[in-house]
């Protein structure tokens, strides 16, 4: 009687195995699974069709681009696109003011943002969560509302159509970088730290061979996040740069587009020279970039 209340109670609940030893619980979770794979799948294909379409538009003969219906894929493949393209626009001249640009302002975030996350996460010092908080509001000010005071000053400094207002405020701190590293830090242990003291260990000593090194996960997702803002920024470089010479990629190809707008093949094979250094890195990195982001949120 024991028994069949125990069977009735499995059916009930459809843990009970069948023939095959497959559970319908587990059938359920199963199909639920995939069809959410499915989804993901259709929304994935959707955010990609743009790329798709790029790269395709980059391949085509002039005779391929304007034919309706749209051409997916090619035929013949007009490979020479992208060697041209390089001769259609200054494209290393470009490439290498970015790079600079984007190097140099990861450097100084990576340095002033790390020292002050340090202060306010491992340092006890009076004032430190007022100062923290203050250094999170200013994440609300819009930078529309900044921006004439900032060319006004870079102006009197003899700065503007220079690289230096594009470099140089990062050396200063970004508040969002700031909090992302203060929450990294404070998932260290504490007794790290106060393990270095007793031994004799500075602050700065402890910053730079305790706290860094573990905190690589956390540098490397501000790191990207400098890179790829300052790689693909159109604005700040538009304010500031009017020679030709220090234009960056995306400046100096919406300038060549709005000049020369009908060689379409060229500018697209060019975008996705600039896009596919970015994919490549993300993917090199995305695990680093997702443990960073994750645990910048443990601790309040």
């Amino acid at each position: 009687m024991a028994i069949e209340t125990g069977i009735d109670a499995q059916k009930s609940t459809g843990s009970i195995p069948n023939k095959g030893g497959i559970s319908r619980k587990h059938v359920m979770a199963t199909v639920r699974e995939v069809a959410a794979h499915l989804i993901l799948l259709r929304m994935a294909f959707v955010f990609l069709l743009p790329f798709l379409w790029m790269i395709s538009t980059s391949l085509k003969s002039k005779t391929q681009l304007y034919v309706f219906p749209p051409v997916w894929i090619p035929n013949p493949v007009e490979w020479i696109n992208y060697p041209n393209t390089v001769v259609y626009v200054p494209f290393f001249t470009y490439l290498a003011n970015t790079l600079t640009i984007a190097l140099l302002s990861t450097i100084g975030a990576l340095i002033s943002c790390s020292l002050v996350a340090y202060s306010l996460a491992r340092i006890p010092w009076p004032g430190r969560n007022v100062l923290f908080i203050s250094t999170i509001a200013t994440l609300m000010i819009p930078f529309q509302v900044t921006l004439i005071p900032l060319f006004l000053v870079f102006r009197h400094l003899g700065w503007v159509g220079d690289f230096r207002p594009l470099i140089v405020p990062h050396f200063f701190g970004d508040a969002l970088y700031i909090f992302l590293l203060r929450q990294f830090f404070m998932t260290i242990p504490m007794e790290l730290s106060e393990a270095a003291r007793m031994d004799g260990a500075g602050e700065f000593r402890i910053y730079w061979a305790i706290i860094l090194p573990l905190a690589k996960p956390g540098l490397a997702t501000v790191a990207i996040f400098e890179f790829i803002a300052r790689w693909r920024d159109y604005l700040g470089p538009l304010i500031y740069l009017s020679d030709q010479d220090k234009y960056t990629l995306s400046l100096g190809l919406q300038q060549y587009s709005s000049q020369y707008g009908r060689e379409w093949g060229l500018l697209m094979a060019a975008s996705v020279l600039i896009t596919l250094p970015i994919i490549i890195l993300f993917f090199f990195v995305q695990k680093t970039f997702v443990q960073g982001v994750t645990l910048s949120g443990i601790k309040g």
